[in-house]
C-alpha cells in the first residue's frame, strides 16, 4: 500500500498546493469583460432603435399632415396602407428595443451571480467550506485517500492480497488513459511526480 502510507492531511495539503483558481478567476474576468462589451453594444443598438423610432414618429406625423392637405388627390386606400406599414415598422422597432432591454437585464443578473460565486470561492479557498473540511476529516483515512485520488482522475486497484498494486490514470482533457503497475522498489515520491505529470 505504497500510495496510502501518507497521512490524509499531507495528501490534502500536497493536492491543494497544486490547485490554482487563477484560471477560473481569469475566466470570470473575461466573461465580465465580454458582458460589459455586449452591454455597450446593446445600449448602442437601443439608442439607434430609439432614434429610428423618433424618425418614424416624425415621418408619421408629417404624412398625417400631408394626408389632410392632399386627401382629395390621393387614393385613401393607398395612403391607409402606407400608414399601416409605418405603424407596423414603428411597433416592430419598439418591440426590438424592449427585447434588448430584457436581454441586457438578464445578462446583468448572470453577471451578479458569477460575481457572487467568485466571491464565495475566494472566501472558501481551495479546501472548501468548514462543512466540507469537517466531512473530510471524519472519513476513514483509506477511503479519504481513494477519494482524493479519484477526484484527480486516478483509480487505485487492489490485488487478491489487498495490496494496491495498480493505478489507472485518466486525463479527460487529453483523452489519455495510463495503466501503472506499482512496484514497491520505487518511492511514493516517484509515483507522485509521475501521476502529476499525467494529469
Amino acid at each position: 500500500m505504497v500510495l496510502l502510507d501518507d497521512h490524509p492531511a499531507d495528501l490534502i495539503n500536497h493536492a491543494t498546493t497544486n490547485f490554482n483558481i487563477n484560471p477560473d478567476k481569469n475566466a470570470v474576468a473575461r466573461i465580465h469583460e465580454s458582458l460589459s462589451t455586449l452591454e455597450q453594444a446593446r445600449q448602442l443598438r437601443i439608442r439607434e432603435a430609439g432614434s429610428a423610432l423618433k424618425r418614424l414618429s416624425r415621418t408619421h406625423t408629417s404624412l398625417a399632415q400631408q394626408h389632410q392637405e392632399t386627401v382629395s388627390s390621393h387614393s385613401s386606400a393607398a395612403h391607409a396602407a402606407k400608414i399601416v406599414e409605418l405603424d407596423t415598422e414603428k411597433f416592430r422597432i419598439a418591440k426590438s428595443a424592449s427585447d434588448l432591454e430584457i436581454e441586457s437585464e438578464r445578462f446583468h443578473s448572470e453577471l451578479d451571480g458569477l460575481r457572487g460565486r467568485l466571491q464565495e470561492l475566494e472566501s472558501q479557498g481551495v479546501e472548501g467550506d468548514e462543512q466540507s473540511r469537517a466531512r473530510w476529516e471524519s472519513e476513514d483515512p483509506t477511503v479519504l485517500r481513494l477519494a482524493v485520488y479519484r477526484s484527480l482522475g486516478i483509480d487505485v486497484e487492489a490485488d487478491a492480497a489487498g495490496n494496491y498494486s495498480k493505478a489507472v490514470v485518466r486525463n479527460a482533457q487529453k483523452g489519455d488513459v495510463h495503466v501503472v503497475n506499482i512496484n514497491p522498489k520505487f518511492s511514493r515520491y516517484f509515483y507522485a511526480d509521475f501521476f502529476w505529470g499525467k494529469i
